[in-house]
């Protein structure tokens, strides 16, 4: 069954997998860091979440970041579900304008790992874009 991309039954499905994937908890030993997310354009309104690592555990979550966080990344929702789908890297999209990052740009630039580990445990979830 199909979840709708930035649900809540995706977000659950996604903290599911990232929080039980040894690789990903391997990306974020040692990390600790807080990203909002700003996606405009989607088909019912701007997205607004976040994704962070706290005490060892990657979270996603909607809505505004639990605490301010240390970069906040704004792009549009074609771009978003380039990303999601693997059809774009987050490094090409920002090289090429789609991707904006506000705030620590170094921290964010460390999480490659883990975005990449990320990607790969996510990517059979079945998405409603």
């Amino acid at each position: 069954m199909a979840v709708k991309y930035w649900s809540q039954e995706w977000v659950q499905e996604v903290n599911n997998r990232i929080q039980s994937d040894e690789a990903v908890q391997n990306a974020v030993k040692g990390q600790s860091i807080t990203v909002g997310n700003i996606i405009s354009g989607a088909p019912e309104g701007d997205i607004q979440g976040y994704f962070r690592i706290k005490d060892g555990t990657p979270e996603v979550g909607t809505g505004e970041p639990p605490e301010n966080p240390e970069a906040t990344l704004k792009l549009d929702y074609d771009t978003a579900v380039a990303v999601a789908k693997g059809e774009l890297q987050g490094q090409a999209a920002f090289m090429q304008g789609k991707l904006k990052i506000e705030g620590n740009m170094m921290k964010v630039m460390q999480l490659q790992g883990f975005m990449q580990q990320m990607g790969k445990a996510t990517e059979d979830i079945e998405v409603e874009y």
